[in-house]
């Protein structure tokens, strides 16, 4: 059974208007950490209200571990922990315990379990010694793991964050990172993960869905998708001197601090073999020739630069 499952879900605001979300299927497997991309407007945050209950569908269905989100919302959203961006997740005047507990209690759990599992969580994130702390007295990034944590007081299946290293530091999105990596790796946690820092999907997730308009215009696990831009044979070269060079039509030369770059497309070796013999007859030293690994971020750009399938 899959933890997340979307089937032609679809959200108009008003009868006769635009879709914000248009007929959209996904699947997300147990264990698995799924990034949902988009850009601003493209349906993602409609498409997470409806997940975590917020919004009703207009039609179609979405499924938390197994139970219809609108059908049995209570059921659902007990195997859903959520930490979503702009919200304040946690009480800044509780401490850290009291906000555990607080949740834990929320979510039905008894008074006694609620503690223990808060100790467990606060003694994994670190915190433990600093329980009885106002958590507004904490670090940005020690609140997003207190909010985290909070997720999950009653031990959820599924856990959905929205832009969890949003305003972090090097050293807190790293603990943030490793903690995710964590829980879907040791403890089975599904995780779907929508952010705009794109890095930290491709760092992370095993499948990647873009949204666009309201539909999906790709879905498929990270390193296929990285691979479809990676048959473009994309080179860069280094080489010494300036950047005056006379190189073969859809080459570009760029003078950097200590070297030119020049880079461009070559689909085959001999395109590659003429611009290195090209770079050589004007008397350039090639210092060395790289395949450009291609980044989600120009995948992602690509995507959504394209309009969404009528």
């Amino acid at each position: 059974m899959s933890a997340i499952t979307v089937t032609d879900l679809t959200k108009r605001y008003a009868p006769n208007g635009p879709a914000a979300v248009d007929g959209l299927s996904l699947t997300v497997e147990p264990g698995s950490i799924f990034g949902f991309l988009g850009p601003n407007g493209a349906g993602k945050t409609t498409t997470i209200k409806i997940l975590t209950g917020l919004l009703s569908a207009t039609s179609g269905t979405a499924r938390i571990d197994g139970l219809d989100v609108a059908r049995d919302r209570a059921g659902a959203m007990s195997r859903l922990g959520a930490v979503l961006e702009g919200s304040r997740n946690v009480y800044w005047t509780l401490s850290a315990w009291q906000n555990l507990v607080y949740f834990g209690r929320l979510k039905g759990l008894r008074r006694a379990a609620a503690g223990a599992r808060a100790e467990r969580l606060l003694t994994e994130i670190g915190l433990w010694d600093r329980r009885g702390e106002q958590v507004g007295t904490f670090s940005r990034g020690m609140q997003q793991q207190v909010a985290i944590a909070a997720a999950l007081i009653a031990d959820p299946a599924v856990l959905l964050l929205d832009e969890p290293t949003l305003g972090l530091d090097v050293a807190a999105t790293r603990a943030v990172k490793d903690r995710l990596r964590a829980l879907a790796r040791d403890e089975g946690k599904t995780i779907l993960l929508t952010t705009h820092q794109l890095d930290v999907v491709e760092e992370l997730c095993d499948r990647v869905a873009v949204i666009n308009r309201g539909r999906a215009v790709a879905d498929l696990p990270t390193r296929e998708l990285l691979a479809q831009s990676r048959s473009r044979d994309h080179y860069e070269l280094r080489i010494d001197g300036d950047a005056d060079l006379l190189l073969p039509d859809g080459f570009t030369a760029e003078r950097g601090e200590d070297e030119t770059v020049v880079s461009g497309r070559a689909d085959d070796p001999e395109t590659l073999y003429r611009l290195i013999d090209a770079i050589r007859a004007q008397g350039r030293r090639l210092h060395s020739v790289d395949q450009v690994r291609p980044s989600l971020e120009t995948v992602f750009l690509t995507l959504v630069a394209e309009p969404a399938h009528a």
